[in-house]
């Protein structure tokens, strides 16, 4: 496989305090990759340096050039994506002009034409056909998260980075939630989902990575990661007996 993203000993600190060390990570085109670990591991510092949100030491390659000098806007331009925990929605917009607001970035370029992409978004979440009209801010949490993956998606994103999709959602929502995570990439989105729900996220996932006190300790193919020991017996609740 070719990696469409690939960082290399990334580091982040928040004054002396060190959030993230010397990480490595890789994402293949079409892939989806999780990274799996507890509360304060930084997992959200990671994608928000990848995001050029937090300043960073490391190399950062994306589609096989270094960007790690590049602007957020930049960065969004060439296909990267973040949907962060927060959501980040107009709340007294309508749906539909939250959507189309996931364009922008394409709109900035000379697009004009976005009617097919949003229709194909809403047959992906047809609730939100239904609640077009309506201001995000009287969504549920199952629809505000649906509604922030349908306009990340207008920008038409080479890699799609997800944090925390599952956060405070019930579990028919959050298994909607995957299936459409895991469909994705059918369109040739690449993935890369942080969660704590590792259970779920190992289930749809190709490869996994464990991080811990801002260090990756295990990474894997995902499946393989699923019944490791560790990982049994610190994220998915149970040992391997089944205890």
């Amino acid at each position: 496989m070719n990696p469409l993203l690939e960082i290399r000993n990334l580091s982040v600190a928040y004054g002396k305090v060190e959030a993230l060390h010397r990480s490595n990570l890789v994402v293949d085109q079409g892939g989806i990759v999780t990274v799996i670990g507890p509360n304060g591991a930084g997992k959200s510092t990671l994608v928000n340096a990848i995001m050029g949100l937090l300043p960073a030491d490391g190399e950062v390659n994306y589609a096989g050039k270094a960007i790690r000098d590049l602007s957020v806007e930049a960065r969004v331009a060439q296909g990267l994506c973040l949907v962060p925990e927060r959501l980040e929605l107009f709340a007294e917009l309508s749906v539909s002009d939250n959507l189309a607001l996931g364009a922008y970035s394409r709109y900035a370029r000379g697009e004009r034409r976005f009617g097919e992409d949003l229709e194909a978004i809403y047959r992906h979440f047809p609730g939100l056909r239904e609640r077009r009209h309506q201001a995000a801010a009287v969504l549920s949490g199952g629809e505000r998260q649906m509604l922030a993956l349908g306009r990340a998606l207008m920008a038409k994103p080479r890699l799609l980075m997800l944090d925390e999709p599952s956060l405070g959602l019930g579990p028919l929502v959050v298994r909607e939630i995957f299936r459409i995570i895991s469909d994705l990439r059918q369109s040739g989105v690449s993935v890369l989902l942080i969660e704590q729900n590792a259970r779920a996220a190992l289930q749809i996932a190709d490869f996994g990575y464990v991080l811990e006190a801002g260090e990756v300790v295990l990474e894997g193919e995902a499946a393989a990661l699923a019944m490791n020991a560790r990982v049994v017996e610190t994220y998915l609740g149970f040992n391997r007996s089944g205890r």
